[in-house]
């Protein structure tokens, strides 16, 4: 018989999505080492709305490798309205690996200095442009990431305990215990969520940072998320009590409690995972909506939400695309990522697949 693991494993889809998360999320945790500038505090003198920096490697005529000029804002064409760029194209600066920079924190606590890549000043290496206050959005995204990234898991390691236990304690039990769980969780699922999520942000405390005005709302947000849940896990504990090494355990005296925990809650973790795993888009794109309408993450912490609100300038669009498109491809390829393992899981822990295999 095959294992759920190795039929995960060769699904196609399954592996996409894994790579794409596992490079998303190994790129945020290390922020510090791998952006090149720090998000907030790094900001390029004259150097507001820069596109993307080119890679050259060809100097004079001669092959040097890697290399950008020094580049900063030029005069504005009085005719056409456009832009121009002052570029020094007689001081390459080469991209080295392991450069030095602003001190900072590696995992959160390992104080380190040095970075993956980057240059010396006084170019700047902008792999993605830069925004209106002259700060990397490349480094800004990773940085970002951290906030938009975890805010699921945060949600999901919340709520879905919660929501077994509920469901676990209302089917077992059953009676006038069922009749209140449910008849709650209905009224909980009734509430729609992003008036919820508009409400509690514009009630908070003003003196909260955004990190943690937005951890709080998920946080609240999380003890009403387990409503759904806990009606489907109800469900089948309703049918797992019948079975034999259930009643098997009732009549040997165990504590119903430990009953729940040990014997029929594993049984539902199948439904659980797949369900947890659907579950973490919707958190992302919860912190995304907030921090795009001005409720989440504000200035000038970066998450890939308030990166976003840019969008709402046409002009933006139109003459700066490189600070909408990172962060939208980065929310769509990890909603994607995230739901095409979902369906992986749902289709690896089919009972039906592991009788046919």
């Amino acid at each position: 018989m095959t294992s759920w693991w190795t039929r995960l494993i060769r699904n196609p889809l399954a592996r996409i999505g894994m790579m794409i998360l596992g490079c998303f999320y190994a790129v945020t945790i290390g922020a510090g080492f791998v952006a090149p500038y720090h998000a907030v505090n790094d900001s390029q003198p004259d150097g507001s709305l820069l596109p993307p920096t080119p890679i050259h490697w060809m100097h004079d005529g001669k092959f040097i490798g890697p290399h950008v000029y020094p580049v900063s804002q030029g005069p504005t064409d009085l005719e056409t309205g456009d832009r121009l760029l002052a570029i020094d194209t007689t001081t390459p600066t080469p991209i080295r690996l392991f450069t030095s920079g602003s001190p900072y924190k590696l995992l959160g606590f390992i104080p380190a200095q040095h970075h993956l890549f980057g240059v010396e000043a006084p170019a700047r290496l902008n792999l993605f442009g830069t925004d209106e206050q002259g700060r990397d959005q490349f480094s800004r995204l990773l940085y970002g990431g951290q906030i938009s990234l975890f805010v699921g898991l945060v949600g999901i390691a919340i709520s879905f305990p919660l929501g077994m236990f509920v469901g676990g304690i209302s089917g077992y039990f059953g009676g006038w215990v069922d009749g209140i769980t449910m008849r709650l969780s209905e009224v909980l699922m009734t509430i729609p969520g992003i008036y919820l999520l508009v409400a509690l942000a514009a009630v908070l405390p003003v003196d909260l940072s955004s990190a943690q005005r937005f951890l709080l709302i998920v946080t609240l947000v999380s003890f009403i998320q387990w409503a759904g849940l806990a009606r489907v896990v109800r469900g089948q504990v309703l049918s797992i009590k019948e079975r034999e090494f259930v009643q098997a355990a009732q009549a040997m005296g165990a504590n119903p409690f430990y009953i729940i925990v040990r014997h029929v809650l594993p049984q539902t973790a199948s439904y659980t995972i797949i369900s947890a795993t659907l579950a973490i888009p919707g958190f992302i794109v919860a912190e995304s909506v907030l921090s795009l309408i001005g409720l989440g993450i504000q200035e000038p912490d970066p998450s890939w939400g308030n990166m976003l609100s840019s969008a709402t300038n046409a002009s933006i669009l139109v003459f700066q695309p490189w600070l909408i498109w990172p962060p939208a491809l980065a929310i769509v390829l990890t909603v994607l990522s995230f739901n095409l393992l979902g369906d992986a899981l749902r289709d690896a822990l089919d009972p039906q697949s592991v009788r046919r295999s």
